[in-house]
């Protein structure tokens, strides 16, 4: 069987399972999900196994650290994500609400249901977690899924993935609810963005490059999740030492993640004392910096000049791009120009402008005084996420339970008929 036949023969599988996922009760599905954090944490040598040899890989293959740090589990980490199943466990489901209900004149009762959206397929670069993220969010809002991992992990998901699966058929789940493709040929995927007659949705996680690659082929729906190239914008009217606090946090606290600053704008008033205190913090946990004109004649030779392609860099490392700007509206403009419309803060005591960049910036999260690392799902209180959509429909910013549901309407009358007047 070639690999056309084989990821066809896993959708025809897959839609199976999701007309029994559909009908199942949240008590079910909680069930089902405990178990599979349970085998999951009783699996976790031979996942961590399975790990250190995409771990030595990577590592032979020349990785960046911050990749490789993306890439690696360890007994907390596995602990972590075992957690998260349970905690989505523990949140509501949406399966089932009533979005809205109406009666219209001729007495015709309305009702907007959510429902769950059918076969979901993922792809996903690098992050091993997510395999468990994403299968685990899509079977509480009722969804089979179609996983598509990256190479550097292949060993790690098929691990995780087995032991979700079967841990999970020992509390009901029904078979082929989560599948993943064993193999990472770019073949596999054409041929799962291209399968419509199973896949109801695709969700690409990666660089540009993937992302553009299968919203070319995709002839389902798609929900990016693109670059994070994320601002922190300090103002004139800033306090200094939050907007420091601010700048270390958004950068160093996990520099490999898409809501991790990329770009440092700062306002002209206020660069010559914030910069040099902000740049010593910053060069303490040896960030390299890529300053503007304006912001290499405040910190001298200890700094790189910047490029016109570092302000569109999700650089995923110890790298950060600043910029001097003369006013905020310089600042909303640069971010909108060459942000990627992700997670992006101000720092400032004025409230005035603070709600004019929460007006004003076109992103998915925007911050006033908080670090952008807190865009999140669980930091939502939405629990774990599938990702951060970039996207303006159906879902955007952390993408979670109600954002993997769809809605049907379900009509009742009376003998209702329209009849040749109508």
């Amino acid at each position: 069987m070639d690999i056309k036949e084989q990821i066809l023969a896993m959708g025809a599988r897959a839609l199976a399972a999701s007309r029994t996922l559909s009908t199942l009760s949240s008590e079910t599905k909680n069930t089902i999900l405990l178990a599979m954090a349970d085998r999951l944490e009783a699996s976790g040598t031979d996942i961590l196994a399975a790990n250190a040899l995409d771990i030595s890989a990577a590592e032979e293959n020349g990785l960046s650290s911050a990749m490789i740090d993306r890439l690696r589990l360890d007994e907390q980490r596995l602990s972590v994500i075992a957690d998260g199943i349970r905690q989505v466990a523990s949140l509501p489901d949406p399966v089932g609400e009533v979005i809205s209900r109406w009666q219209r004149p001729n007495g015709m009762d309305i009702t907007q249901l959510r429902v769950p959206i059918g076969v979901i397929g993922i792809i996903f670069e690098s992050r091993p977690n997510v395999t468990s993220d994403a299968a685990v969010l899509c079977l509480k809002a009722g969804n089979a899924t179609i996983l598509r991992g990256g190479r550097e992990a292949i060993n790690s998901n098929r691990a995780i993935a087995s032991a979700l699966q079967s841990g999970g058929e020992s509390a009901g789940l029904p078979p082929n609810s989560i599948q993943l493709i064993p193999f990472t040929d770019r073949e596999s995927v054409r041929h799962l963005a291209e399968m419509d007659q199973y896949l109801d949705l695709i969700i690409p996680r990666g660089g540009a490059g993937l992302i553009e690659t299968v919203v070319s082929l995709a002839r389902m729906p798609v929900i990016k999740h693109y670059d994070g190239i994320c601002h922190v914008y300090t103002d004139s009217e800033a306090d200094l030492d939050m907007a420091t606090a601010i700048t270390v946090d958004a950068k160093t606290q996990k520099p490999g993640v898409c809501n991790a600053m990329e770009t440092l704008l700062v306002h002209s008033d206020t660069a010559g004392d914030f910069l040099p205190e902000a740049a010593a913090a910053l060069q303490q946990r040896d960030v390299e910096l890529r300053c503007d004109k304006k912001a290499k004649e405040i910190l001298g030779e200890g700094v790189k000049e910047a490029t016109e392609s570092d302000w569109r860099t999700e650089y995923l490392d110890l790298i950060l791009s600043v910029k001097v700007v003369d006013s905020l509206a310089d600042a909303v403009v640069h971010i909108n120009e060459y942000g990627s419309h992700h997670s992006d803060c101000i720092v400032t005591a004025n409230e005035n402008r603070a709600e004019r960049f929460l007006a004003e910036v076109d992103s998915a999260t925007v911050f006033w005084n908080t670090s952008t690392r807190f865009s999140d799902g669980e930091e939502f209180g939405f629990g774990a996420e599938i990702g951060i959509s970039t996207d303006k429909l159906h879902a955007r910013g952390p993408m979670a339970l109600r954002e993997l549901t769809s809605y049907k309407y379900l009509i009742r009358g009376d003998g209702l008929i329209k009849g040749e007047a109508g």
